[in-house]
């Protein structure tokens, strides 16, 4: 689960905001548990539990099942997340100027992948899944969604630094997650990052996500396949290469090209990964980011 700084996700924060809830989150952990094991396990009344399971449920964070028992249907709680990550607003650098560029996901220039893999635009897929010459179908730039397990896809962008500009720091946002065959949130992946030919560092995205429905995907696609990534920024700063904020490598703003007529981003997960869990990349009109691969330079 992906949440923002916002009001939308104000009834999860306040699901969170119980001691009792918490120990509910816990305990299903663990195993699936009626109300009465709850009660039992929690040492309060089965309407008070009711009350915290519904208030988790609204929230998205469980879900419950009716299920046949000894006397009539129980209802079963069951959890539903086991990760959730929260994007505050991005820091806005008054002191540069900057150069914005989008990328659509299907404005590649380059690739080799292996199946699992395919390519989706907002209203159906490209060609059959997990056939890797439609890959080079031209509907391709029309593409929203696109995965496969291992290999790489590589983009383009102007550089638009002219000569007098002092690049300052560069980020790359996007939306992405590891590639599962349906979902498994918990599925690493090692996905490596290179920017003109300069490797940028490796990241392990957890998993492939399909608890929720993502906020942008449309309503064709299925419920039991990606859903939404995660947003993450690879930074580039005079001292050093972050993603959300950890070192992702020591490379610096310095140690790149800024003459150059553009940028080439490789996104890839490599044949000797210790984890070789795939990538999803979600564009505009997928996922719970209605945004392209985002290039943003700041200069002076």
């Amino acid at each position: 689960m992906q949440l923002e700084v916002d009001k939308s996700s104000l009834p999860v924060y306040e699901a969170l905001a119980s001691e009792v809830r918490i120990h509910i989150i816990n305990l299903l952990s663990k195993n699936k548990m009626n109300i009465k094991e709850l009660s039992a396990a929690l040492g309060i009344s089965s309407p008070i539990v009711t009350k915290h399971v519904e208030k988790l449920e609204k929230a998205g964070i469980i879900r419950t099942e009716k299920i046949p028992g000894k006397s009539g249907l129980q209802r079963i709680s069951i959890l539903k997340v086991d990760h959730i990550e929260i994007n505050f607003p991005k820091k806005i650098y008054h002191s540069f100027a900057t150069y914005d560029t989008s990328v659509p996901v299907g404005h590649y220039t380059d690739y080799h992948v292996l199946p699992t893999c395919g390519l989706a635009t907002s209203k159906d897929f490209i060609g059959p899944v997990d056939d890797v010459k439609y890959f080079m179908d031209p509907q391709r730039m029309d593409a929203r969604i696109l995965w496969f397990t291992q290999g790489f896809i590589e983009y383009k962008t102007p550089n638009f630094l002219r000569e007098e500009d002092e690049l300052q720091q560069l980020d790359i946002s996007f939306e992405i997650s590891s590639e599962f065959p349906f979902s498994n949130e918990i599925w690493p992946s090692d996905i490596t990052f290179t920017l003109n030919d300069i490797e940028l560092g490796t990241w392990i995205s957890p998993g492939d996500f399909a608890d929720t429905r993502g906020k942008y995907t449309p309503e064709w696609w299925p419920n039991n396949i990606n859903q939404y990534g995660l947003l993450k920024t690879i930074r580039i700063t005079s001292h050093g290469t972050y993603m959300g904020g950890d070192p992702l490598s020591d490379v610096t703003i310095h140690d790149l090209d800024t003459t150059t007529d553009g940028w080439k981003l490789r996104i890839e997960v490599k044949e000797n990964a210790e984890h070789v869990g795939g990538v999803t990349l979600f564009g505009r009109g997928f996922g719970n980011h209605d945004q392209d691969i985002n290039f943003k330079l700041y200069y002076i």
